[in-house]
């Protein structure tokens, strides 16, 4: 009997509001298989981490599968924190939003290793996450008036050495635990596109910590998700399914904070511009599931659903999308080819 090699996910980033329990029984009751809270449902009151147990416990009350913990905003403030930009700090507490960036970045780096020491504990070596804007702002727009060298100064060399240097410590602990760091590729992070990733590996020697998390929806400036995942389709490790549409009378680079008025918006699964099948035959072509179950130790690998729409409640998005993904995206593999039976 065929079998299927996926089953749904949700992730917890834009959940935050809820405590883990929470988050655990709103995946469960929207119809999730598993769920990828954020690092943020981890934390106890005071900041701390909560006990390996309780989450075991958690997700064993709810009946679900623990796919990972996400953990983007601290890794990207992590290598933003230099640049000196207000716009990490509705990932910090607000008690170090004065420090110097040293500062900042040090106490990021100390809890980002012990977020990673926790997901070891739980066996957790998938982290979804994306590096911050290490190459600077001025390269991060891609923008192409960019005099990127120069009298004295090359940005991009430079930038290349910072994300080495910055990145050592955490790389160096994710794979003495023998954990994946999945960047995300997009605008304003360390990779835009799937260019910047590869260079980025071959500054730090192939380093084979450094994944990536295939998302789509990131896919909306000129290069498609072929093109991007099948050119590092051994370091997909991780996968979002969201989609999006873009509104071409408005330009994509406009400065605009509210995603209504943004060329670029995220929608609901079932509506947008990509074809999420496509993207989910893509992941079956480049091994992404036994790439993820030789790691994590399961049998089925999550496609984690995530809740972004300009228009639609939250919550509300989360559960179309959970219940798109279970009708739509999770099948029977095939195991030969349909003219196998022709004639027979």
């Amino acid at each position: 009997m065929a079998k299927t090699i996926f089953h749904t996910s949700i992730e917890g980033a834009q959940h935050g509001g809820k405590t883990l329990d929470e988050f655990c029984a709103f995946a469960k009751n929207a119809g999730a298989d598993g769920a990828g809270p954020s690092n943020y449902h981890l934390q106890n009151a005071d900041g701390s981490f909560m006990a390996a147990s309780e989450i075991r416990n958690t997700f064993e009350k709810h009946g679900l599968k623990m796919d990972g913990f996400s953990c983007h905003c601290p890794f990207w403030a992590h290598t933003t924190a230099w640049t000196g930009s207000k716009t990490i700090r509705p990932f910090l507490p607000e008690e170090i939003w004065q420090q110097s960036p040293e500062k900042i970045e040090s106490w990021l780096e100390d809890y980002l290793m012990g977020f990673m020491d926790l997901c070891a504990e739980l066996n957790a070596k998938v982290i979804p996450m994306f590096w911050g804007v290490s190459c600077g702002f001025e390269l991060a727009t891609g923008y192409p008036f960019g005099f990127f060298q120069g009298p004295g100064y090359d940005l991009e060399q430079e930038a290349k050495d910072r994300f080495v240097s910055k990145t050592e410590k955490l790389r160096k602990h994710a794979n003495d635990l023998g954990i994946y760091l999945c960047h995300e590729i997009h605008p304003n992070s360390a990779a835009m596109c799937v260019d910047d990733f590869v260079e980025l590996v071959d500054a730090c020697d192939g380093d084979s910590c450094l994944g990536v998390t295939a998302d789509p929806s990131h896919c909306w400036e000129g290069e498609d998700m072929f093109a991007r995942f099948r050119a590092v389709k051994d370091r997909v490790y991780a996968a979002a399914v969201k989609n999006f549409v873009i509104l071409k009378e408005r330009p994509l680079r406009k400065m605009q904070g509210d995603w209504k008025t943004r060329a670029m918006q995220f929608t609901d699964l079932g509506t947008g511009d990509m074809n999420l099948m496509r993207f989910v035959e893509l992941l079956v072509e480049i091994g992404y599931a036994q790439r993820y179950n030789k790691v994590m130790g399961t049998e089925t690998a999550p496609l984690v659903t995530e809740a972004e729409s300009a228009y639609r409640d939250l919550d509300a998005t989360s559960t179309n999308a959970i219940q798109y993904c279970k009708n739509n995206l999770v099948f029977p593999i095939a195991e030969g080819s349909f003219e196998d039976g022709m004639g027979s």
